[in-house]
């Protein structure tokens, strides 16, 4: 008996039995939809990590950071506390100086952070400003909005917002914000000028002392803020494109010049100590201007761990990009099997229903078993037909429960706003072709896996008896 004997055989006895056809099918399709759409959330998040580690420079980049200057600095580690040292050296120029004379180094550029406010009218916004030297900016690759470009060398002090910026202001006198009112404020932050506060220490003081000296900081918006708390009047270079629900890894920062910024900041804090920089015993600042951190870029990834051993043996703590993938690939891998397993129990549950379909069907057919026999169909070929039957049921609801898969991950990119509203860079729910071919291949094996004990059973009836059989 040929292939095309045994095929056009299967199809028929399934056709014969449409209702349980379509039922067991339905299983198939069920599980198939589970396992691929769980998967897909898995894979959907590690197309967000990825998206987001090359837009803080790939893998060739290092963070190095070094002993805590102060509050308003950021410091965040991807490893485990065991893998880090208290650092006794802090970044200032000289030690971002050595570190871009190491071998393999291509560039080595400061960051500085600190917390701000920003006023506008009715409106109080509260931002994380990064500071960097025109090439650093330069190097960040900042998908800007049309009209933008990066803030001028030896220009005033100009802003970048990140999208996101936006929801971050809250109108004093509700004290709502974006996210509780669904109203975006009042504010251009493109075309309109804000006032930043970099003292904020200051500003607090003087909302709670109930002090108004908004005609003497210019602007006349009436903020109570204190004379030596200054208000600088900024504007934007750009704007990170992308709307207020569109997530990026540049979405809440506030991007400068750091010479810019540091002119800023030494104007007002004359005699006092910066929002980030240590001080004596005395209280007093020192004379060097200290970093939150040095962005270092290598030539190849081959000497990404070389060059971190190197940073680590001065005296730094090293976070690379690679490590971060490293550790989050192995978050990944555990979720995508814990999701995996769950829709693998509805597949389960669908092989059940294929065995149970095969089984009836032996049952049913025994007489025209037996009569095939007689008639010298080998032992194989009724093996065969039966495993193609219960193939052909799970390629079905295979092909049938992917199209429905992408369906269903159409349908949970759009209602979470293709990730902003889980803070993913993207889609949340990514099918990828290999996962559409492996779940087709997975859901026949599972057929004929299902298939195999009934069509076993098929082989060792005897041909008298089945003829006999009603």
């Amino acid at each position: 008996m040929s292939w095309m004997d045994l095929l056009r055989m299967s199809g028929s006895n399934l056709k014969r039995r449409k209702l349980r056809t379509f039922l067991t099918v339905l299983g198939v399709i069920i599980g198939t939809t589970s396992i691929v759409v769980m998967i897909s959330l898995g894979l959907g998040m590690q197309q967000s990590l990825y998206r987001e580690v090359e837009q803080s420079g790939g893998l060739t980049s290092i963070k190095v950071t070094g002993k805590s200057a102060g509050d308003s600095m950021y410091y965040f580690s991807y490893g485990s506390s065991d893998d880090k040292v208290d650092p006794a050296k802090y970044i200032d120029d000289k030690a971002v100086e050595e570190l871009g004379k190491l071998e393999h180094v291509t560039s080595s550029y400061p960051v500085y952070e600190m917390s701000v406010i920003m006023l506008k009218g009715a409106y109080e916004g509260y931002g994380s400003l990064k500071a960097m030297p025109y090439e650093g900016l330069k190097a960040q690759n900042i998908p800007l909005a049309e009209g933008g470009s990066l803030p001028k060398k030896g220009g005033p002090l100009e802003l970048i917002y990140g999208n996101l910026v936006i929801t971050d202001f809250r109108e004093k006198n509700s004290n709502q914000y974006y996210w509780e009112t669904g109203i975006l404020p009042d504010i251009d932050l493109a075309k309109d000028s804000i006032f930043l506060i970099l003292d904020q220490d200051g500003y607090y003081d003087s909302q709670s002392s109930g002090i108004n000296m908004g005609s003497d900081t210019g602007g006349g918006d009436g903020q109570a803020v204190k004379k030596n708390v200054k208000k600088h009047v900024v504007k934007a270079s750009g704007v990170v494109e992308g709307g207020p629900d569109d997530y990026n890894s540049f979405g809440y920062y506030v991007y400068c010049d750091l010479d810019a910024l540091q002119q800023e900041l030494k104007k007002e804090f004359s005699g006092r100590v910066i929002p980030g920089q240590p001080s004596t015993k005395a209280g007093k600042p020192y004379k060097d201007f200290y970093y939150s951190s040095a962005e270092v870029k290598v030539d190849d990834i081959d000497n990404v761990n070389a060059v971190a051993d190197i940073i680590r043996q001065m005296g730094y703590n090293v976070e690379t990009n690679a490590e971060y993938l490293e550790s989050m690939q192995k978050e990944f891998a555990m979720i995508q099997a814990v999701l995996g397993g769950i829709g693998a129990v509805s597949l389960f549950v669908a092989a059940i229903g294929i065995a149970n379909t095969m089984m009836m069907s032996i049952y049913e057919r025994t007489k025209e078993i037996g009569v095939i026999k007689v008639l010298g169909c080998s032992l194989k070929n009724i093996k065969q037909m039966f495993l193609m039957e219960a193939a052909c049921i799970g390629l079905i609801g295979g092909v049938i429960g992917n199209a429905l898969s992408f369906l269903v991950s159409a349908l949970i990119n759009a209602v979470t706003g293709h990730g902003a509203v889980m803070g993913f860079d993207g889609d949340i729910s990514y099918i990828p072709l290999w996962l559409v071919l492996v779940s087709m291949l997975f859901a026949m094996l599972v057929g004929i896996t299902a298939g195999y004990f009934p069509a076993k059973r098929a082989m060792q009836l005897s041909p008298l008896a089945a003829i006999r059989s009603e």
